[in-house]
């Protein structure tokens, strides 16, 4: 089973782990991108992600990629859009396979994939009032 999302609603880790869950998965390991209070040494309000038409079509092929490997027994994965606060998931990613050296790795394939791949985003609004855009084409 492969779940990849891209949504306004706040995202839950746990529900990812849950929906990769198998009788044969001996391993289920997750990974929470949270929105942090600092970056490159200034303090963060708020983010907002912003993405491109294209972003689900494009999460949904990261994630059959990483779901074609025979190790994998399920996959899901979800990137929030929107205005987020301090401590919100912006990216949720679960992968479950029969041992946790392959999840530990395909896990982070995945999210590595994700960041380089998707057309998503990120407003940064800073403490001192200034704000930037990371990752823009």
């Amino acid at each position: 089973m492969i779940t990849a999302v891209v949504t306004t609603e706040a995202l839950d880790v746990g529900e990812h782990e849950r929906a990769v869950g198998h009788r044969a998965a001996g391993a289920v390991v997750s990974f929470a991108g949270v929105v942090r209070d600092h970056d490159g040494g200034r303090g963060v309000l708020e983010l907002e992600y912003e993405g491109h038409p294209s972003a689900g079509a494009i999460l949904a092929e990261i994630a059959a990629e990483i779901g074609a490997d025979p190790a994998v027994h399920a996959i899901a994965v979800s990137h929030r859009v929107g205005r987020l606060e301090i401590g919100d998931v912006a990216l949720a990613a679960a992968v479950s396979t029969a041992h946790r050296a392959e999840a530990f790795a395909l896990c982070a394939r995945l999210v590595d994939e994700v960041k380089a791949r998707l057309p998503v985003w990120k407003r940064q609004v800073f403490a001192d009032g200034t704000e930037e855009w990371v990752n823009c084409p």
